[in-house]
């Protein structure tokens, strides 16, 4: 029994995480490997002084410990887009290239120009197509 504990006191010293906390992190895994181990251990030693109950008891906390230290946690990244400031209208003018008494019309001729050579399915990119969906839409509800 005192080599038990002695093995078990060396597991915790090897396997402790330096500077950290056990369970911060990822150390939780490192944490449910040593119970793991330890539970092995417990099993063993119960199995082999006649006590088949705990030991199968042991052995299948153990086994799911196990589980547990290999498991590795679901993390979600969603994309949180920042809310966009809207356009002014000399920025929405300077994107499009139109100046400050362009009609209805000459918007979205100067539109229709751009998005040609910027969108995404012509070698563009979304960035610009959005840029210039942007400024469209603010000449157009400046006009509304």
């Amino acid at each position: 029994m005192l080599y038990l504990l002695l093995g078990a006191a060396i597991l915790v010293f090897l396997l402790w995480p330096r500077g950290r906390t056990l369970l911060k992190g990822d150390g939780w895994r490192v944490g449910a490997g040593a119970a793991s181990i330890a539970a092995f251990a417990a099993a063993a030693y119960a199995t082999i002084r006649g006590s088949w109950g705990t030991g199968i008891v042991l052995g299948v906390i153990a086994l799911w410990s196990v589980t547990e230290a290999r498991r590795r946690p679901v993390i979600r990244r969603e994309m949180v887009q920042p809310p966009k400031p809207e356009l002014s209208l000399s920025e929405a003018r300077a994107i499009l290239g139109v100046g400050p008494e362009a009609t209805l019309a000459e918007v979205k001729a100067a539109y229709t120009r751009l998005i040609q050579l910027a969108h995404p399915d012509k070698g563009g990119t979304q960035g610009l197509a959005a840029q210039l969906n942007a400024a469209r839409d603010r000449l157009i509800k400046r006009r509304s």
